[in-house]
């Protein structure tokens, strides 16, 4: 009888949960960042909440939710760079530092207000002995386009991730930005979009194999396979809403996402790969002082 195969994810496919959940922070910061009046520079801080971290749909074993204050410094009206502390919520520990998170960006409009550039550098700076499995993330670069229009706007994006190795990722994405003003200049903005994002997917194959010599039975061999596909992750459907009054900024990002090409073993689900269709919630408040 065979033994059963078992899969083990290398480090730069492990799930890098808190650290996605900083770049959407970075849209959602982008998306903020546009909808309000831009001075030559400011500084921004604010305070936000996710109730279920989640990498394109996968989660760790103790589905933990997450803490992140924000600060942000505008220098100019395109240039900005940020950093935002992790604290991770779960069975096993509450309000847990795991590292910070530091991302310098470029985010510009052209003269028409047609076409929409966001470029990011983002470095996490985890702890020694972070038990995070992201950890092993050391980089990410991401470009993101988007071409605007008053009935829908399409999105593109690239990203790649450095750790033990590299990995790319490419998102498409449609959305549509509601305004509405009330009384004493106050501002509600509502922006449903619907995203796919694509990766390479890199693991090691592990599994024994017995090999055969006409009708004897030979010995079982362990064979191992470096895995490299480029796979769909994930398709999201999301409805970011931001209130404005003055400086004062409110966010809300609900979001669902429907994560695809989990990797298994013989049919199975691999127990590195816990994913699953989930709704969550990203909640914040920000302040800005100009």
């Amino acid at each position: 009888m065979n033994t059963p195969p078992f899969l083990t994810q290398s480090a730069n496919m492990k799930i890098k949960i808190v650290f996605i959940i900083i770049i959407l922070f970075c849209s959602v910061v982008s998306f903020a960042q546009d909808t309000t009046h831009k001075k030559e520079s400011n500084v921004k801080f604010g305070l936000f909440y996710n109730s279920n971290l989640n990498y394109y749909g996968r989660t760790d074993s103790l589905r933990s939710s997450g803490i992140f204050p924000l600060a942000e410094v505008w220098f100019t009206k395109a240039v900005y760079v940020s950093a935002a502390p992790v604290f991770v919520n779960n069975q096993a520990y509450s309000m847990k530092y795991a590292g910070s998170v530091i991302t310098l960006g470029y985010y510009k409009k052209n003269q028409t207000e047609k076409f929409l550039t966001h470029l990011y550098f983002t470095k996490p700076l985890y702890e020694s002995n972070s038990q995070l499995v992201q950890s092993a993330l050391k980089a990410q670069a991401t470009a993101n386009f988007s071409a605007l229009n008053k009935y829908i706007n399409v999105d593109f994006g690239s990203d790649v991730k450095l750790s033990d190795k590299l990995d790319y990722g490419l998102t498409a994405g449609l959305d549509h930005l509601y305004k509405k003003e009330f009384a004493d200049k106050l501002f509600l903005f509502l922006n449903p979009t619907a995203t796919v994002n694509a990766g390479t997917q890199q693991f090691t194959n592990r599994y024994f194999k017995k090999s055969n010599f006409l009708l004897f039975p030979g010995a079982e061999q362990q064979v191992t396979e470096e895995v490299n596909k480029f796979n769909i992750l994930s398709y999201e459907f999301s409805i970011p809403v931001i209130l404005i009054k003055n400086n004062f900024q409110l966010i809300l990002n609900p979001a669902y996402v429907i994560p695809q090409n989990l990797i298994t073993v013989e049919g199975r689900p691999d127990l590195s790969e816990r994913g699953r269709n989930m709704f969550y919630i990203t909640a914040g408040a920000k302040y800005i002082f100009n």
